[in-house]
């Protein structure tokens, strides 16, 4: 499925950041100074929820815990803005919390396939139901969407849930209030989630509640004053863990609060672990950059530092390359261990950190 994040309904404009233009003279991208230290230093025990069980506070405290730390990592640069990695760094979490979500409304595609649905499908092509999963978390976290009804909108639309637009119009008013009102980041994702079930007519489906997975992490992330979402409570509500009697926590239980944070508690420390991964990925990508002497490797660079993975046919379109010359590119960066190949296939192949 394409869309396109720069649609003004949905998403807030992007500040501070310029169209790609061709230079007039290619020169190799220079290597961008470390990030802080703080990526390479484990997630501290402390921290870690010691049992699922914990109580409201307890576990409000290891939620609050992780997501501090998890927000000092997206705010590691000098400059107080994001590292070069934080678009693979959501994207790799995206392709994580469809994968879950796929689980829970019992679709078969885990991650590989999900994978090569987003990166290898023609245009056009229609998005399979863990696709259009994929592309809801995977599109709503490349810029910062909007609270309103058009967003609710683009979501029930790629989830196929049936309800109205006075419905969103009235969840849209119901989520700003309930951010308005809560005292905390948890308490508002906590709220806005749980309204979504009070809102939609089609209560049942499972989509119902992806949607309100996907929407604690939009409103967490605004009171967090993130630049975009961070998919966190998706990728670890289905956590054997947080099970009470056999059944995993949902929006509509009367102690959904807890269990939101006992979830956010126990995803957060998975969260700094692949950051940290990340981190160090990039840095050895960003200290090759300059031995690439391909026209258009810095953009080739740029694109694995924003997405999960590239194709090779996508970094040709992007960098103005041949297919040959991109395949060549990406076995130069492999034979300098800074990039992967993550389909494991002699052929359609894909590329990332």
């Amino acid at each position: 499925m394409r869309f396109d994040p720069s649609d003004p309904p949905l998403f807030a404009p992007a500040t501070g950041a310029a169209p790609f233009t061709r230079p007039r003279r290619w020169r190799a991208a220079e290597p961008q100074p470390p990030q802080s230290l703080l990526n390479y230093r484990p997630f501290p025990s402390w921290a870690r929820l010691a049992a699922a069980t914990a109580g409201g506070a307890e576990a409000a405290f290891f939620a609050g815990a992780g997501l501090a730390l998890f927000d000092r990592i997206l705010r590691s640069a000098d400059d107080g803005v994001e590292p070069a990695y934080a678009g693979v760094l959501r994207q790799r979490l995206a392709l994580k919390a469809a994968a879950s979500c796929a689980r829970l409304a019992r679709r078969r595609e885990d991650e590989s396939a999900l994978r090569d649905a987003a990166h290898l499908a023609p245009p056009g092509a229609p998005a399979t139901p863990a696709g259009r999963i994929h592309s809801l978390f995977r599109l709503g976290s490349m810029r910062p969407l909007q609270l309103n009804a058009a967003a609710l909108a683009w979501a029930v639309d790629l989830l196929e849930v049936r309800t109205g637009e006075a419905t969103l119009a009235g969840l849209a008013n119901a989520v700003q209030e309930v951010i308005g009102q809560a005292k905390s980041p948890l308490a508002a994702a906590a709220g806005a989630s749980a309204a979504v079930l009070g809102w939609v007519d089609d209560r049942a489906a499972n989509e119902t509640e992806i949607l309100a997975l996907w929407l604690a992490d939009l409103v967490l992330a605004r009171r967090l004053g993130w630049a975009a979402p961070a998919p966190l409570l998706a990728t670890a509500i289905a956590h054997p863990a947080l099970r009470r009697e056999g059944r995993r926590p949902r929006p509509s239980d009367s102690d959904w609060a807890e269990s939101l944070a006992r979830a956010y508690a126990l995803a957060a420390p998975e969260a700094y672990a692949l950051a940290g991964d990340l981190s160090r990925r990039a840095q050895r990508l960003l200290a090759a950059a300059p031995q690439l002497r391909a026209r258009g490797a810095a953009r080739v660079v740029a694109l694995l530092l924003a997405d999960d993975c590239v194709s090779p046919a996508c970094a040709a379109k992007s960098a103005r390359l041949s297919d040959r010359a991109a395949r060549r590119l990406f076995d130069r960066l492999i034979a300098l261990n800074v990039a992967r190949e993550l389909s494991g296939r002699p052929s359609f192949r894909l590329y990332g950190l």
